[in-house]
């Protein structure tokens, strides 16, 4: 990820591993735009949101920027956090989602499972190590892009 050259790179990365280290049924690549969660991309065993766009305040993903912390839910039924009716019709169950982008997330990756789980230490700690190294190379790339219109 340290070497990716553009967005589209980073997030092909991600979606090519994320899923597997972490164990979880679908994984889902989150970009912050403006005040929204874009879902860039997704690797799961049933259809996500990818493509969609929710207010920030609308979901677990715009909680997990918004607080820079990571949310491990159990049971999406038992938690306000998460927009029921978003869910329906999906296969997720249980869910983790992590903040990308250290102080001023840029995104969040998001962990799913298919039955009742509790993500356990480890599977917590690679969900987040992936995101912050995937944080670490958006704010480099944003950085790449301001040098090159300073430049012009």
């Amino acid at each position: 990820m340290a070497e990716a050259r553009s967005v589209d790179e980073l997030v092909a990365v991600l979606r090519g591993h994320a899923r597997r280290l972490i164990g979880a049924d679908g994984i889902a690549i989150i970009l912050r735009d403006g005040e929204c969660c874009h879902y860039v991309e997704e690797d799961a065993i049933g259809p996500l949101w990818k493509g969609g766009r929710f207010p920030l305040e609308s979901c677990v993903s715009g909680w997990a920027m918004v607080n820079r912390r990571t949310a491990v839910i159990a049971d999406i039924l038992a938690d306000s956090r998460v927009p029921h009716e978003a869910y329906r019709g999906t296969f997720v169950r249980s869910m983790a989602m992590a903040p990308m982008g250290g102080p001023d997330p840029r995104g969040a990756l998001g962990a799913y499972w298919a039955q009742a789980h509790v993500a356990c230490e480890a599977e917590v700690n690679i969900l987040e190590r992936l995101a912050d190294v995937a944080g670490e190379a958006l704010n480099r790339l944003a950085g790449e892009l301001r040098r090159r219109r300073h430049d012009r």
